[in-house]
C-alpha cells in the first residue's frame, strides 16, 4: 500500500475523530468489571492477530450508520461488525445478523467513513467477527472475511 495513502488515512481519522464520536465512557453509576472490559477488547485483539491495523472503534456517522471496528488490512480498508451470542441453538451469530436492515446500517456507516476521507479510490470490504461466549467453555472467536457486499441501494 502506498505509505502516503496510509498516512493520510491515519491523519484524517485522528483529525475527524472528535467530530464524529463524542466520548462514551461508562455511564454514571455503572461500573465495568474487568471481565466485561476484557470481553470488549476480544474482537479488536482478534483482528490485530490476523494482521489488521486498528484505526477506530465504535464509529457512528452523522447521517446514520455505525461500524464496530474500522481497520486496515494491507491496502484494503476493512469495516468489521461484531456479532456476539451466548449459544448457537438458533444458528451461528453471522446467520442472525444477515438482515438487510443490519447490512444497510453497516454499509451506511462505511460510506460515511469513506466520505470523511473525501471518497478515496481504495478497496474496502465488510468483515464479521463472531464471538460465542458459552457458559462452560472459553470464548470462541472467528473472523469471517468479506462477509457481505455493500447493500443494494448504495454504490461506491
Amino acid at each position: 500500500m502506498n505509505s502516503g495513502l496510509a498516512r493520510s488515512i491515519a491523519d484524517l481519522s485522528n483529525r475527524w475523530r472528535n467530530r464524529f464520536l463524542p466520548f462514551r465512557g461508562p455511564r454514571p453509576g455503572r461500573d465495568i468489571s474487568g471481565a466485561a472490559r476484557a470481553a470488549r477488547n476480544w474482537p479488536a485483539d482478534s483482528c490485530a492477530r490476523n494482521g489488521y491495523k486498528i484505526l477506530y472503534r465504535n464509529f457512528n456517522g452523522r447521517s446514520g450508520g455505525e461500524i464496530d471496528i474500522v481497520c486496515r488490512d494491507r491496502d484494503t480498508l476493512v469495516f468489521v461488525e461484531v456479532k456476539t451470542r451466548t449459544r448457537e441453538d438458533f444458528g451461528r451469530p453471522i446467520a442472525c445478523g444477515r438482515s438487510s436492515k443490519s447490512n444497510k446500517r453497516i454499509s451506511r456507516g462505511g460510506l460515511n467513513w469513506l466520505r470523511m476521507l473525501d471518497n478515496p479510490d481504495i478497496l474496502f470490504r465488510f468483515d464479521v467477527v463472531e464471538v460465542i461466549i458459552a457458559e462452560d467453555a472459553s470464548p470462541r472467536l472467528e473472523l469471517i472475511k468479506n462477509a457481505f457486499p455493500l447493500s443494494k441501494p448504495y454504490i461506491y
